[in-house]
């Protein structure tokens, strides 16, 4: 296993890069442009009606962010300038046939010239609908692998997973493909095309109703089960026609070193929690201490996806290679220690109220099943709620307790929203094998001179020091401005 040099791979290379104004996504483009500038072009395909649109995306979600200052810094008023030499918009849907792309002569262009793949599209968003979780996380990937057979010169393609496609799966988890159309549990078979015909039918159904739309509600299983049928069909279909490369990161967190440290976009994971908890709302919440919250910084995860690619493409095999990038195996840090730091850290750094003053905090109650959570939930919210609910029509009751229903009301579901979310996550008992993701770490260093430079040895990071001196900081800095 030899790399060779990074820099020298990425000269005068064309990548296509998939969901460009994602967060991981985001992290890629900036740091290729930055280490090095003599790529040749970098295709962004945005989701878009048309080129100004797309411009517009890129402009305003990708090259206006902070995580491009130090960028800013470097190239002054010529920087968008050098951006627009280097990179292309692309407006298009990865849940399209052909990447929804109808401008022609970029199409060809794209199979021309590109040599390098990279997927980083997915949807996370849990008020998600069933139908655009499945167009984006699962019938897009064969999109785009359909789109890369039309390719000539594609050396690798890279896909952006997640860790948790393993479902409820416990014990050491291997770094492994599913096989296509087994059901993770039992002997039930998986058929995507049954599923695609029953959202179908679904939505004809609604549409013939004029159904109003509406926000789906999904959770973190759904969610996950659409990324890992999206994985088994580029495993299946890509054998022995595409060089397939496989990412599965666990829980991302903000930025460790590159381009700075603590730059994070919205609620990533473990966050949504960390904020409810900052804010005072959330004091009790169901998790087990003893287990291992798996976390990993995002440029970590980014210099694991160019060295593996780099690594890949040099091979002269087809067949997949799959790699966790994670901490619970060489580097764990548990539940217990993350409930510690959040009171450390907000009881030296609380938040502000709209008054004012600091908002307090205490130690966050630990519930060790969902069942016990619930029977909290119920005694501490759904009873009073019901007492409320017998006055409501009173002229007592509207003088006196509406605001109280409605402020219990909110935080029972809130609640009971943020736990089933992270159900997946905090009672998940499983470590992630990184077997290949050392091995490939200790190539770097071996045979390249940059591995420095691309770091992502989890052994590396001090949890402590992290989230106390970056990652909360760039929580607060980032999220909570």
């Amino acid at each position: 296993m030899e790399l060779g040099s990074i820099m020298e791979f990425l000269n005068n290379k064309s990548i296509l890069v998939i969901g460009a104004t994602g967060f991981l996504a985001k992290i890629f483009v900036e740091k290729i442009l930055r280490v090095q500038p003599k790529v040749k072009k970098l295709y962004l395909l945005l989701r878009a009606v048309d080129t100004k649109s797309a411009e517009e995306r890129l402009h305003n979600e990708v090259i206006g962010m902070a995580l491009f200052d130090v960028l800013r810094e470097q190239h002054g008023a010529s920087l968008y300038s050098f951006v627009y030499e280097k990179v292309t918009p692309v407006p298009g849907d990865i849940s399209c046939v052909d990447l929804g792309i109808r401008d022609s002569l970029l199409k060809g262009q794209i199979w021309n010239e590109i040599d390098t793949v990279i997927n980083c599209a997915a949807t996370t968003n849990f008020d998600e609908r069933y139908d655009v979780a499945l167009g984006i996380n699962t019938l897009g990937p064969l999109h785009l692998l359909n789109f890369v057979k039309k390719c000539n010169n594609v050396k690798v393609l890279v896909h952006l997973s997640t860790a948790y496609v393993c479902g409820e799966d416990a014990g050491l988890i291997q770094e492994k493909p599913f096989p296509l159309g087994k059901a993770k549990k039992g002997t039930e078979m998986i058929d995507v095309d049954i599923e695609k015909k029953l959202v179908d039918e679904k939505l004809r159904k609604l549409h013939s109703e004029h159904a109003e739309e509406r926000p789906g509600c999904l959770d973190g299983q759904t969610l996950v089960f659409t990324k890992a049928l999206g994985e088994m069909l580029l495993v299946h279909y890509s054998r022995d026609t595409v060089p397939l490369v496989i990412i599965r990161p666990t829980m991302v967190t903000s930025t460790y070193q590159e381009p700075f440290t603590g730059w994070i976009e919205g609620l990533r994971t473990i966050d949504g929690v960390a904020v409810g908890y900052a804010k005072g709302k959330l004091k009790h919440f169901p998790f087990k201490p003893q287990l291992i919250v798996d976390v990993i910084p995002a440029d970590m995860v980014i210099n694991a996806l160019i060295v593996a690619m780099v690594e890949y493409a040099n091979r002269s095999t087809t067949s997949e290679i799959i790699y966790h990038v994670g901490s619970s195996l060489r580097n764990p840090f548990k539940f217990s220690n993350l409930n510690e730091l959040f009171f450390l850290y907000f009881t030296q750094n609380p938040l502000i109220d709209k008054e004012g003053k600091p908002i307090k905090v205490g130690e966050v109650t630990a519930f060790s099943s969902m069942a016990s959570f619930r029977i909290y939930m119920a005694i501490r919210y759904s009873l009073p709620l019901k007492v409320f609910h017998l006055a409501i029509n009173t002229v007592l009751f509207q003088k006196h307790y509406k605001d109280k229903y409605t402020a219990l009301d909110r935080s029972l579901k809130r609640g009971m929203r943020l736990a089933k979310l992270y159900e997946p996550y905090v009672f998940f008992k499983g470590i992630f094998d990184d077997t290949n993701s050392e091995k490939l770490q200790i190539a770097a260093r071996e045979t390249c001179s940059e591995a420095d430079a691309f770091n992502f040895d989890p052994t590396s990071v001090n949890w402590e020091a992290y989230m106390m001196d970056v990652h909360f900081p760039g929580l607060v800095k980032h999220v909570l401005k």
